[in-house]
């Protein structure tokens, strides 16, 4: 059987459902399922047959339509060991944790996500980076709360101001899912966080709006492609009307946790507001799905560049070959490999974190042996509010006379002539 997301062919998943592994003990009772307003707009996608064989399995009640529904995937996301447990093999330690870690750091995983995760295999990649072992539990020397000091950047609530002519904006404290090595578990997934979201927007909006110095903005949260349409189209028109904002960024996940999300009528909306950029949350091959690749194209086809963002993981993604995997499958959704982040040092996040070495190696396992458009850049994000510090191999050997020597991806030494020019008497 392919791996998923390889380069031959991001189907995997979808040629594997027959081998898909399921608890073999029958569904005695389907989790509850809360309906969705009939006034929704599907997504219309081509359903992949492990999702047809997950829905029948477990939510045999529930329509194509409904599960195609991204507000439907929301309002059934899965909080709690009980339901989860119906769905895969829960081993003790993970059922503690979601018992013990759903109050500091909320669990939340859709139907739709769900049905990617083995249901057997506890270290499959997909469920350590969102179902909670304890390990969550204890806390290391460095982890905070806040790693990076956003708080102290922050001139009015939900607004981060760190670099001069740009600004992240938090407009929302909600994802699609929880992912467990999220910076800003500190903030998501509160309840009532929504309440005075228009109070903090306005805020927001006139601070940009009187700082001309602003000309990019990057919404992020929480995930910002989880609020209404209206909501989405409130922001976008606010903000270019600002005449010094020269462009708009949203980070997501939810072209990969909830792809119904990327409705028609979504695009629609984004494309007015060009120019636009967003940027995926990524982490693993295996989360190429055929339903994923269906929303990027979307997004694509409107006009909407694509990057991706990839957090360094423990035990997840920290291989060259998965690496690898995973930035060419994204360049075949039309989504540019853009930032690999070491793994920020929240509590609880230590079985996450590698060796910073590590990363430096994955990218140099990389340069030289695939398309440089699949190699992004290695960043850690200073603890203490210093911003993105790229790390990258060291190509440069040294200097013989007026000549640099440098090192290619093979490991061989060139002289490049660096001394400026020299001037050679013509007889």
């Amino acid at each position: 059987m392919e791996p998923p997301g390889q380069l031959n062919g991001l189907t995997g998943l979808e040629k594997a459902a027959h081998d898909l592994i399921l608890p073999q003990e029958p569904v005695s009772s389907p989790p509850p399922v809360v309906p969705v307003r009939p006034d929704r707009h599907p997504s219309c996608f081509t359903d992949s047959r492990r999702s047809q064989v997950f829905r029948k399995r477990f939510y045999p009640g529930v329509s194509r339509e409904d599960w195609q529904d991204w507000r439907w995937q929301l309002k059934n996301r899965i909080s709690d060991h009980e339901s989860l447990g119906l769905m895969v093999w829960l081993s003790e330690e993970e059922r503690s944790a979601m018992t013990y870690a759903a109050g500091p750091r909320p669990v939340a995983i859709t139907p739709y996500y769900a049905s990617l995760l083995d249901a057997m295999d506890v270290s499959h990649s997909l469920r350590r980076s969102m179902i909670p072992v304890m390990q969550e539990c204890f806390r290391v020397d460095g982890e905070k709360e806040d790693p990076l000091d956003e708080e102290k950047d922050s001139p009015v609530p939900g607004l981060v101001h760190r670099y001069p002519d740009r600004v992240l904006f938090l407009v929302t404290g909600t994802c699609a899912a929880y992912c467990r090595y999220c910076t800003r578990s500190r903030i998501i997934g509160r309840s009532g966080a929504e309440g005075s979201l228009r109070v903090h927007w306005e805020k927001a909006i006139d601070y940009i709006a009187s700082h001309p110095a602003i000309r990019d903005v990057l919404l992020s949260g929480g995930d910002p492609l989880t609020l209404h349409d209206r909501k989405i189209e409130w922001l976008l028109s606010r903000l270019s009307r600002i005449p010094h904002v020269e462009m708009l960024r949203i980070g997501t996940k939810v072209p990969v946790t909830l792809p119904q999300r990327i409705t028609p009528e979504l695009v629609k909306i984004l494309k007015r507001y060009h120019p636009l950029w967003l940027s995926l949350h990524v982490t693993h091959p295996d989360e190429l799905t055929a339903e994923m690749r269906q929303a990027c194209m979307r997004l694509a086809d409107g006009g909407i560049p694509l990057g991706s963002q990839t957090v360094l993981l423990a035990g997840v993604n920290d291989s060259v070959e998965v690496m690898r995997r995973l930035f060419r499958g994204l360049l075949r959704v039309r989504v540019r490999p853009y930032y690999l982040y070491q793994c920020d040092p929240i509590p609880g996040s230590a079985h996450f974190r590698t060796p910073v070495i590590r990363g430096i190696e994955i990218i140099e396992g990389l340069r030289g042996h695939t398309s440089g458009y699949a190699v992004p850049t290695f960043v850690i994000d200073a603890p203490g509010g210093g911003g993105k510090i790229p790390l990258l191999p060291e190509y440069v050997v040294g200097r013989d006379g007026p000549d640099l020597l440098i090192r290619n991806y093979e490991g061989k030494v060139f002289r490049y002539p660096d001394g400026g020019p020299v001037r050679h008497e013509i007889h």
